[in-house]
């Protein structure tokens, strides 16, 4: 028995603090310092304990816990906030004299040499917020919005990672509202653009778009699967801090927890500010996120406070910005490359033109919709812009030095690598390959095909399946069954016995449930749910692959964009040559026996945790009966299994009017098989 189940209260609730501060304190060193001091194992287990006391005592929760980084329902619409102190904005420099300029313009104002020097800082490309601590604890995240009011993203700053919920200070100020820079790294950049595709969402341009985006999600769960970071430099009113200096400011901010960029220099001249700017401009290609340019302060604080303030930016401090990496090039060809989820990119083949020292002869288009709104054809004069390590863009066309009766570009209907069917669905803005044996996606197909929720091989995962393409073992998803054991021995640390045992669950899998083996074949928009719904309703392979749009349209679930979708796939001749091979490859559909009972043929659907299983063991007990485990509410939902701390479900499913049964009547109906008349107890 775990010793927090025999816990009192008083005791729970003096371990909870101490683990807050425990599990704060590891979080500030893996994501701020980069220098963890325990395993991930260990950090689990105290989580893990945290979360166990919570749950024994639900009312000691509270929202500077570590467990309530990602909570709260979506919004429906973010709230506005007031600053104590307006969030200005900077004026900018772009060239030396701009620079001298300044100093001369502080030294007439102040009659007197600036004392205590500058602070220098890399001006980060990406979102201003405010993050506002009471008693050490975070109490709000608002963004700088117009400056004087921003919107609360209270919900979203908490799921970041780099922010301490509790200051690390023994004594931390009474209140502090500490100002920073949220952004996305250039490698997480590149992580969210690929989801974006995958979703068949247009990318962002840039990584400070993306930065914004993320934090502005009515749904924290989203800003939560995007790796956002902070970087902290000035705080509303450094009066009270007993800090005397930007500097000093920095330092503090560091002990109270908060990240701040270890590049910040505090330096004595103007000719120092110069030689930073140059230090930093060499190197920002090989930072891991995007700066535009430096931040120049002066350092004491009873400097900036004679000096103060415009209407709009501070008269002490000054953004000088880097050179703009843009250029003019003519488009020389439009290429199209196929991306591993199938998605058909186009490319302009440039010029080559050098931009701020590097040789750029290729610009991203996007997709079709971006050619059509920048109006982009081969032969333009275009004006390319390039961004750190993110591919160059084209940004403007410049339609006056059009030459001749240069025709408009469109991205073909057929798969230039393997000559499937290219296909834009409803609300996507991607043009897909439909091939499911296409060069360029085959490691994502053969790694789905492989996944324990498809043909569920054993020991196939995403380093095998890779190294099998890689080595050009597997060049169609049914080689797969045509492995031998030597050529398993080709792949990095293989052995005899791991390469029979390979061959065997190779075997195994080749007797499946036919749903497996259609939601195995990656159909867009085809999941299990689906797949489980068209064997359901059309009982055959040779059914579902001859059903027409009307038939595909009245089964419950599939709309017209997923009716299209399953006919796109199963008219292409290449896919139907691959199902053919896979079936005299030995692929047996298996029909496995089900229980009746009481969930057969209804639609369940749980919220909450429940005591007594998983929520997979629960959805596998449905499923056995012949039961259907939804995602969301739906009108012809059946029954809502309510656990404990139900989320929205619960209200949506009253509105829907669904019968809602809770966790101890799921268990007394999984085992006995009665009429909806006979439910007894509360209905929620």
């Amino acid at each position: 028995m775990h010793y927090f189940l025999i816990m009192d209260k008083a005791s729970a609730k003096k371990r909870i603090e101490e683990l807050k501060k425990i599990i704060a304190y590891h979080d500030y060193l893996y994501y701020v310092k980069d220098a963890p001091e325990i395993s991930d194992a260990e950090y689990d287990k105290l989580f893990k304990e945290l979360k166990d006391l919570e749950e024994k005592y639900p009312d000691l929760i509270t929202s500077d816990s570590p467990t309530q980084r990602v909570s709260g329902t979506p919004l429906k619409e973010f709230k506005t906030l007031p600053h104590s102190v307006p969030m200005l904005s900077l004026d900018n420099a772009f060239e030396e004299s701009d620079v001298y300029a300044f100093e001369d313009k502080i030294r007439r104002m102040l009659k007197h040499d600036i004392e205590g020097g500058y602070v220098v800082e890399p001006k980060i490309d990406g979102i201003a917020i405010e993050l506002i601590y009471e008693k050490g604890k975070l109490v709000a995240g608002i963004t700088r919005g117009d400056g004087f009011i921003g919107e609360d993203v209270t919900q979203n700053v908490k799921t970041i990672r780099s922010i301490p919920t509790i200051l690390l200070a023994e004594n931390p100020p009474e209140k502090i509202e500490v100002r920073g820079e949220v952004f996305l790294s250039k490698e997480a950049f590149r992580k969210v653009n690929e989801q974006q595709d995958e979703a068949g969402r247009p990318p962002f341009a840039n990584p400070r778009n993306a930065a914004a985006g993320s934090l502005r999600q009515l749904d924290p769960k989203v800003t939560a699967s995007r790796p956002l970071d902070i970087f902290c430099y000035a705080v509303a009113d450094p009066e009270p801090l007993s800090v005397h200096s930007q500097w000093e400011l920095l330092n503090y901010l560091k002990k109270l927890g908060f990240k701040v960029n270890p590049l910040s220099k505090h330096v004595n001249t103007i000719k120092e500010v110069l030689q930073y700017h140059e230090e930093l401009e060499k190197i920002r290609d090989s930072l891991p996120y995007e700066i535009d340019g430096i931040v120049i302060k002066v350092n004491d604080f009873k400097l900036q406070k004679a000096l103060g303030e415009t209407a709009r930016s501070p008269r002490w401090a000054l953004a000088y910005k880097f050179e703009p990496r843009q250029a003019i090039t003519k488009i020389k060809d439009i290429v199209i490359g196929v991306g591993r989820t199938g998605t058909l990119t186009p490319t302009a083949i440039l010029e080559p033109v050098n931009i701020s020292g590097v040789t750029v002869s290729r610009a991203t288009l996007h997709n079709q919709d971006e050619i059509d709104r920048l109006d982009v054809r081969i032969g333009d004069y275009v004006i390319v812009e390039r961004a750190g390590d993110v591919i160059p863009a084209i940004v403007k066309v410049l339609k006056e030095r059009r030459e001749g009766d240069l025709k408009p570009f469109k991205i073909p209907d057929k798969c230039p690598v393997c000559g499937s069917k290219a296909v834009r669905y409803e609300g996507e803005v991607a043009i897909r390959c439909t091939g499911i044996d296409c060069p360029a996606q085959l490691k994502e197909r053969l790694i789905h095909f492989c996944s324990k929720d498809a043909m569920d091989i054993e020991g196939f995962g995403e380093k095998i399946c890779e190294q099998l393409v890689d080595k050009s073992l597997v060049k169609s998803i049914e080689d797969i069954f045509t492995l031998t054991k030597e050529d398993l021995m080709k792949l990095e640390r293989m052995g005899p016995k791991l390469a029979s045992n390979l061959i065997n669950a190779r075997e195994k899998a080749k007797k499946r449930e036919l749903y497996r083996f259609i939601y195995a074949l990656g159909i867009r928009y085809v999941g299990e749910v689906t797949a489980k719904k068209l064997v359901s309703y059309l009982g055959t392979l040779e059914n579902i692959k001859n059903a027409n749009y009307d038939t595909l349209i009245s089964i419950p679930e599939i709309g017209p964009v997923v009716a299209k979708s399953i006919i796109d796939f199963f008219s292409e001749p290449r896919n139907l040559k691959t199902i053919e091979n896979l079936l005299k490859a030995g692929i047996e559909f298996v029909v496995k026996d089900k229980k009746t009972g009481f969930f057969t043929g209804k639609t369940v659907l749980f919220t909450g945790t429940l005591k007594s299983m998983t929520r997979p063991e629960a959805k596998k007990l449905v499923e056995e009966q012949g039961g259907i485990v939804k995602s969301s509410v739906t009108k012809d939902l059946d029954y809502l299994v309510v656990g404990e701390e139900p989320g929205s479900k619960l209200d949506e499913a009253k509105k829907h009017n669904v019968k809602i049964i809770t966790e101890q009547e799921f268990l007394t109906f999984l085992d006995l098989k009665k009429d909806e008349n006979e439910i007894k107890g509360p209905l929620l």
